[in-house]
């Protein structure tokens, strides 16, 4: 990290477009920093035609639960009931 010292008078027309944003002189200086000197990131996130099974689909089945639980812990299965025992199991323990 580095410090910079700036002028007085550069410091005060900072100082108030801050306040004018209700932000403080650091923050408005590292955006406009920011915003001249490093590439513009696109929130842009989402890739047309592409859903989350197929970024994760090199991902997906890789794990055998069988390594660590007799006969796999089969966590795919039955998620309702399993969701519906353990919403249930909290609520008699006054968790919900």
């Amino acid at each position: 990290m580095a410090a910079i010292t700036i002028p007085p008078a550069l410091e005060r027309a900072i100082m108030q477009q801050a306040e004018r944003q209700g932000t403080t002189l650091e923050v408005l200086a590292v955006d406009k920093l920011n915003a001249a000197f490093l590439p513009a990131v696109s929130d842009e996130t989402e890739i047309e035609g592409e859903t989350l099974a197929d970024f994760l689909g090199d991902f997906i089945g890789c794990l055998d639960s069988g390594e660590h639980v007799p006969g796999g812990a089969r966590m795919s299965e039955n998620v309702g009931e399993k969701f519906a025992q353990g919403m249930e199991e909290k609520r008699k323990a006054g968790k919900l």
